[in-house]
């Protein structure tokens, strides 16, 4: 297990400090700002330790309040809103300074047997014959840029299909994007624990395809600015956060100062295993 995945499952392991109250230590990210990424997996964590373990996430739904301050520990309070004989439902409220800065509410399923279909997965690159962050970025961003960016995605091995937004600057394309993702190191066998990693990740690039309809580089380059407004995910199939999972995003719309990105994640032998959707501020900073 690489440093920066150690560093980040540390972030991720709350501290208790009352039944149903958790402590969590934050980190900036590109931006000065806690990711939000960051934020909902931690949410889903605190939720998550409040259920039988015989109940696995299956949706998740949240809101970004406030932008959540790097340089000081983010309270979580779960309030056990129903256990019913097949599902549990929580509702977690972050809290910084006495203000809530996130909003989630999480469902939790026992396993039944029931119908099955699925949408196909769509043909893709091989992510080994992909560039790595660290080779890709610094073909696209400054240096300091790059570097910082790099860092930012160590604990993942993320690898675009195609360029990036800021690859592509200045020429707008089709507003779909594709990219492969696993942790930077095996996983223990906690089903929490690879839902928590993907949705951590869920929030890196799903807003991608609404800059690549207007050809934007984005927070990278600073040609928008923006931030997450609300994050939803449905989990469907078992899946694990330490093998390649392939990210399939498009964005459908684009109005009043927001963008919208929906998602597929798929196994690498072809499984659906969650569906993502967000919408984030995109706005174009004014001369």
């Amino acid at each position: 297990m690489n440093e920066a995945l150690d560093s980040l499952l540390g972030l991720l392991d709350l501290e208790r400090i009352e039944q149903d109250i958790f402590r969590g230590e934050s980190r900036s990210a590109l931006v000065p700002r806690v990711f939000g990424g960051q934020v909902a997996a931690q949410a889903l964590v605190a939720a998550g330790r409040t259920v039988p373990a015989d109940r696995t996430a299956h949706s998740l739904h949240a809101y970004f309040l406030r932008p959540g301050d790097p340089g000081a520990p983010i309270v979580y309070t779960v309030d056990r809103i129903r256990d019913g004989r097949s599902f549990t439902t929580r509702r977690v409220v972050a809290v910084q300074h006495g203000y809530p800065i996130f909003h989630l509410s999480a469902s939790f399923q026992t396993y039944e047997e029931g119908l099955e279909h699925q949408a196909g997965m769509p043909s893709a690159p091989d992510p080994e014959t992909l560039p790595t962050a660290a080779e890709m970025l610094p073909r696209h961003l400054p240096p300091d840029v790059a570097e910082r960016l790099v860092q930012a995605r160590a604990a993942v091995d993320l690898r675009y299909a195609e360029a990036p937004p800021w690859g592509t600057v200045g020429q707008p394309r089709e507003p779909r994007s594709q990219v492969w993702f696993r942790t930077n190191g095996k996983l223990a066998d906690d089903p929490l624990l690879h839902v928590c990693l993907a949705t951590y990740v869920s929030d890196m690039t799903l807003l991608d395809s609404v800059l690549l309809a207007h050809g934007r580089g984005g927070w990278a380059v600073g040609d928008v600015v923006g931030a997450s407004l609300d994050h939803a995910m449905w989990f469907h199939r078992p899946f694990r956060a330490d093998e390649w999972l392939l990210y399939d995003q498009e964005s459908p719309s684009a109005h009043g100062g927001r963008g919208l990105g929906q998602a597929r994640i798929y196994t690498q032998d072809g499984q659906l295993a969650i569906s993502v959707i967000q919408e984030g501020v995109v706005r174009v900073p004014r001369d």
